[in-house]
């Protein structure tokens, strides 16, 4: 090591740690961006910061957590906050009780800690809807995250003021904690308008965040992508990165800026129907160290998750993947409150590095112990069928926000003439899982995730009585398909004997998810069936957090004493909700089921640890078996080799149109005969933009990985860099290997762009490769 970095390290060493206690003895201070490092009173400060969100934990637990992550080794907490989550209705904004987040900040400040917080607008977190207002849904043509769209930016303007008005006060420089604010959230994945983020710099400054410093948060591949006078650069990046090449470009387009890792995955989430996700001790570590080796700021992302209570667990695409409820996020405190290893290698890591006089405290005792509860027997039903509301009438089926509804379930009824043979229902588009019945039998579902359309219908001599029960999942939180409507959007047909006819005439029922709604329930004691809620009450002579077993239910929601728990669903990869302890109290308590497919006499037991088990779904494989596809007479529109080098590798060819595309790889980087992997992909149109991958579906996988990790096919375009695709584990095969894409519509095509994996590691990095265009599918012969 050089003298100068020596000595820099060093001064880091001796400054990186003022505790808040000083701060507020000295009343107001300054935090700032400095030249190469932030400084805090014009010395040199390293932020060691642990992400928090305040409302996936329970108020009575916010301290517990703030002094865990401070036994950690942090001085900093992070924090978003979600607009949708203060403003439920338009122009009716809570910042009370479990929303109280300048209490929240308040006892970081209590603890000896600092904060920065991260207002959005948009936030991602996979929170619904990235954390914007449902309500906004209401305008048909809208847009987000541009300054273009009057709606938006006005609610933007709105709700920022309030946060404002909550948290301005609290800012360092006016005897406070907060140490900086962030503009918007990880822009550059989305665009490049550098015009909107100036427009919420500067609506963040008006709102009352005047003297604090401001930041932004991009990738190491997207952060050039536009420019933000006054606002400090910073990196995301996961567990297991090089360090030193995710920083390279940064440095030589910012060479005098502070350099921090604001993201730091310490693990990954959990979506429904997917293997449950987790990030080894080992790898995550060692690129800690790395950060602290060098200098570096960093914030774990997530410090603890907690858990995605009522309607909030959003959702990615494409394609769709709802997120579970649980938000553990294989984090260093896991969703219990409970230090994991990884707590303790980081504990065990940051105390090498504390500066004079300072001490990592002793870890807090837990709020509430794990307990197991008797088995509890479901007694009362309620029937979606017998509490219906009134409906409203339309031509076309709507969505949700039409109606006024936020989240929950919609039902479509419809009266359709007799037919004599099997009918095909066609559903164009619903968000997110519908349940068709005749005459109040179940048919069968359709899921957006495997993107089911249609279904068949039994012959009926009379006519039917048609419901179509869509139940939905979370909002998409990431990328272009934020615009995310609950319920049918588009049209529904019926095809008998080759003819089609389009279904109009539609009443349709709200089902929200809200208290109000549950108080009107009706329950009975009778054998009964279909969709609807069970009850019962439990009583317990202790308070304890525990698990709730829902292994053999179907789909739904479950609430304990009017606290939603969030959404469960058989397949997995989580069978269990976890039910804190400040939601229970001695004596009697209540439980409400609601299952989309409730059966009778169901149970429900209890557990003191998550149960995760998938029910694996072959759909989720873009394997046609004994096939292979079969390119003989086809030329390649681009042949050749990768340079060994991070980074996005991209090629050109002349313009040709193609709905199908083709990757051969051809073998590896390194010596790896049997492994490859590959981070996202991109096709350039003729315009020389990226084309909208939104209709893309893999068609066609040699080899994907969706039993011992989340690295199947589709990772290609999912926009998340630190999920890729590799082939399988359990079942090596040799090269070559193949992903063959449905664009979704015919483009005009002019450039394939690459990006490897971005970790440590070197397995299976694609080096030669052949691409193959086609506007008809691609042939397959036997292998």
């Amino acid at each position: 090591m050089n003298l100068k970095k020596t000595f820099t390290l060093l001064l880091l060493s001796i400054f990186s740690w003022i505790p808040v206690s000083a701060q507020q003895a000295a009343g107001a201070q300054d935090f700032r961006a400095g030249k190469g490092h932030f400084e805090l009173n014009g010395k040199p400060f390293l932020i060691r910061a642990a992400e928090l969100h305040y409302p996936r934990i329970p108020k009575k637990y916010w301290e517990n957590r703030i002094r865990l992550c401070k036994a950690m080794g942090m001085n900093t907490i992070c924090i978003y906050i979600f607009w949708n989550l203060h403003e439920q209705r338009e122009n009716q904004f809570d910042f009370t009780g479990q929303n109280d987040v300048a209490e929240f900040v308040r006892l970081i400040q209590k603890n000896g800690m600092y904060c920065m917080v991260r207002p959005g607008p948009y936030v991602c977190a996979e929170w619904d809807m990235g954390g914007l207002p449902w309500w906004l849904l209401r305008k048909k043509d809208l847009q987000v995250r541009t300054g273009k769209d009057a709606v938006y930016m006005s609610g933007l303007k709105r709700y920022m003021k309030k946060v404002g008005e909550q948290l301005a006060p609290l800012q360092i420089q006016n005897g406070g904690n907060i140490i900086m604010v962030q503009v918007e959230n990880e822009y550059g994945t989305w665009g490049d308008d550098a015009q909107y983020m100036a427009s919420v710099r500067d609506v963040v400054r008006s709102s009352g965040f005047d003297k604090v410093q401001l930041f932004r948060c991009d990738w190491s591949s997207n952060f050039d992508r536009y420019q933000l006078p006054g606002v400090a650069s910073t990196l995301n990046f996961g567990a297991g990165s090089n360090i030193d090449e995710q920083f390279k470009k940064f440095r030589q387009v910012n060479p005098d800026a502070p350099l921090m890792c604001s993201e730091y995955w310490t693990g990954w989430f959990d979506q429904w129907g997917r293997p449950h996700e987790t990030r080894g001790v080992d790898t995550f570590i060692g690129s800690l160290k790395d950060m602290m080796d060098r200098g570096i700021s960093f914030s774990l992302y997530m410090a603890h998750g907690g858990t995605s209570f009522g309607q909030w667990a959003g959702a990615n695409a494409p394609p769709y993947a709802p997120t579970v409820t649980s938000y553990d996020y294989d984090a260093p405190i896991d969703e219990t409150g409970k230090p994991t290893d990884k707590f303790f290698a980081i504990r065990n890591l940051l105390k090498n590095y504390l500066n004079p006089g300072e001490s990592i405290p002793e870890i807090p005792k837990p709020v509430s112990e794990i307990q197991v509860f008797p088995e509890i027997k479901m007694k009362g039903f309620a029937s979606v069928f017998d509490h219906l509301p009134k409906p409203v009438t339309s031509e076309d089926p709507v969505t949700m926000e039409y109606l006024d509804q936020g989240w929950g379930s919609i039902l479509y009824r419809k009266i359709i003439p007799p037919a004599g043979k099997k009918s095909i229902l066609h559903i164009e588009d619903a968000h997110d899982y519908a349940l068709v019945f005749l005459n109040k039998k179940y048919i069968g579902k359709l899921d957006r995730r495997l993107n089911e359309k249609t279904i068949e219908l039994p012959s009926f001599s009379k006519a039917a009585q048609l419901d179509i029960l869509v139940e939905t999942t979370g909002r998409v939180n990431y990328g272009q398909a934020i615009i995310d409507r609950k319920g049918i959007n588009g049209n529904v047909t019926i095809e008998t004997d080759g003819r089609k006819k389009l279904l109009k005439n539609w009443n349709i029922y709200t089902l929200p998810v809200d208290l109000a709604a549950q108080n009107q329930l009706k329950y009975k004691s009778d054998a009964a069936s279909g969709p609807g809620w069970y009850r019962a009450d439990f009583h317990i002579n202790r308070v304890g957090d525990t698990f709730i077993n829902l292994t053999g239910w179907a789909k739904g929601m479950a609430w304990v004493n009017g606290h939603n728990l969030g959404h469960y669903w058989n397949i997995g990869p989580t069978q269990t909700l976890f039910v804190p302890g400040t939601f229970l109290k001695e004596g009697n308590n209540e439980i409400i089921i609601y299952d989309v497919l409730a059966k009778n006499n169901r149970t429900i037991s209890f557990t003191d640890k998550p149960i995760y088990e998938i029910i694996a779904d072959p759909s989720l494989l873009h394997n046609r078996g004994g096939e292979q596809p079969d390119f003989t007479g086809m030329k390649a529109v681009a042949t050749g080799n990768f340079a060994d080098e991070p980074g996005w590798k991209k090629i050109s060819f002349e313009p040709q149109n193609a709905r199908y595309i083709a990757l051969v790889a051809l073998n590896a980087q390194e010596d790896y005969e049997v492994a490859a992997s590959l981070a996202e992909m991109e096709i350039t149109g003729k315009n020389g933009k990226a084309i909208d991958p939104q209709k893309w579906k893999v068609v066609y996988a040699d080899s994907e990985e969706v039993i011992t990790a989340n690295n199947s096919a589709d990772k290609l375009f999912d926009s998340q860099e630190s999920v890729i695709w590799q082939t399988s584990l359990s079942h090596p095969t040799s090269y070559p290997h193949t992903i063959i894409i449905d664009l979704g519509e015919e483009a005009g095509v002019t450039g394939f762009g690459a990006l490897p994996r971005m970790d440590k590691s070197k397995k299976g990095i694609i080096k030669d490769f052949k691409l193959y265009l086609s506007k008809r599918p691609f042939n397959f012969s036997k292998k």
